[in-house]
């Protein structure tokens, strides 16, 4: 072989091994973990938000998501998607949009789908329902078809709708807009009889409404869920803003609506309580479970907030005292990588979630953790007998 060859041969392996070992890392694509239900390239502007989870009557998937970011008109003119899955979630299809819907969790009662949130950030408080597995949903145009609050500035997240007793449960907040972030959440808890009309505005009671004080400790409790102590006690347990980023704003719910937060007694320790976690009862095992952003000791930084790498699976028997059982997502870039606001429901055996991800793909690189570019469907297998 002929010098010039030699050189031209070692030239193509040296730039086959140059493509493959992924220093043109920018051309190849990294899926994130778990199965893509959509995505939306951070230069669009249009960020994922609030990513919601149901099981329809046919053991099908309904999956929603909003958008926020620089270009979503969130403010005034929000929109979610839904999207369905009729393989346990290996793939999924797009069938409706929303015009006005933000914040919002799916859940299913009496063999129908809902919606529940608001209709713009900050907006006014709003259901829809789906007679047909999410593909068309009633318009709320007034208090008898969906406009629960057409007063005021409202705020929430894809939380949990409790059924106990006869009634339904789900938190909500007022936001008074004259107060920074955190500080400005007026906590309360919305409630409905399970055979009442929900897009009835009438149909709905709520709770005495507990605004911050500043002289409490940590900087505001948003996002809360509303769900029953083994006593049968109603409490709403919210996320907590605080520099630690561990602990939790448990408030108590007198059957007549009187609330009552007394700090520091009902602040708990809680695995990554800074950001928003969904409680959920599992009556086999006899535990509370929860999927939180808890923050590992080789995380941490002065940002607990901004730290969304993690999501570990936690549970308690009290409400009170949480225990940390896996991890379930990591990745060690914390600055970028988000698995956050997961959504969730026992499945048999398993805990089936949909996650807002915030995921370097290996072409485009979102702004920071917070700001999502994927929509993506997790199973954890085996969720009981799960511990690392």
């Amino acid at each position: 072989m002929s010098k010039p060859r030699i050189v031209a041969w070692v030239s193509i392996v040296l730039c086959s091994i140059f493509i493959i070992t992924g220093c043109a890392s920018k051309d190849v694509y990294t899926p994130p973990p778990g199965v893509v239900v959509t995505y939306s390239a951070p230069s669009s502007g249009l960020y994922m938000g609030s990513p919601s989870l149901a099981i329809l009557p046919d053991g099908s998937y309904v999956a929603s998501h909003d958008f926020f970011g620089p270009n979503s008109k969130e403010a005034d003119d929000s929109k979610s998607r839904i999207f369905r899955s009729t393989d346990k979630g290996k793939t999924w299809k797009l069938i409706a949009t929303l015009e006005k819907q933000f914040w919002s969790n799916l859940f299913v009662h009496k063999g129908a789908l809902y919606i529940l949130g608001t209709n713009n950030q900050h907006g006014q408080m709003i259901i829809r329902r789906s007679d047909d597995g999410g593909a068309t949903w009633t318009e709320p145009v007034d208090e008898k078809s969906g406009l629960l609050h057409n007063d005021g500035h409202y705020h929430c997240a894809p939380m949990p709708v409790t059924e106990h007793n006869g009634r339904l449960y789900r938190s909500f907040e007022e936001t008074d807009k004259s107060k920074k972030w955190g500080e400005c959440f007026i906590s309360f808890t919305m409630s409905a009889p399970v055979d009442a009309d929900l897009l009835d505005a009438s149909s709905w009671t709520e709770s005495e409404r507990i605004p911050w004080n500043t002289e409490w400790p940590g900087g505001g409790f948003l996002e809360g869920n509303a769900i029953f102590t083994p006593d049968g006690e109603l409490v709403n347990i919210l996320r907590h803003d605080t520099e630690t980023g561990g602990t939790a704003a448990v408030i108590h719910i007198q059957p007549d609506g009187k609330s009552e937060f007394n700090p520091p007694d009902d602040i708990i320790e809680f695995p990554g309580g800074c950001k928003k976690f969904s409680i959920r009862f599992d009556p086999e095992s006899g535990y509370y479970w929860s999927l939180s952003n808890w923050i590992q000791e080789k995380y941490r930084n002065p940002n607990p907030e901004r730290t969304r790498n993690t999501q570990a699976l936690i549970r308690s028997k009290d409400l009170k005292n949480w225990e940390i059982r896996a991890v379930i997502l990591e990745n060690p870039n914390f600055k970028i990588t988000g698995f956050q606001y997961t959504d969730w429901h026992f499945e048999g055996d398993d805990i089936i979630f949909v996650s807002r991800t915030a995921w370097d793909d290996g072409k485009e690189t979102p702004p920071g953790c917070h700001d999502a570019n994927y929509i993506t469907f997790h199973r954890i297998e085996n969720f009981r007998e799960k511990v690392d």
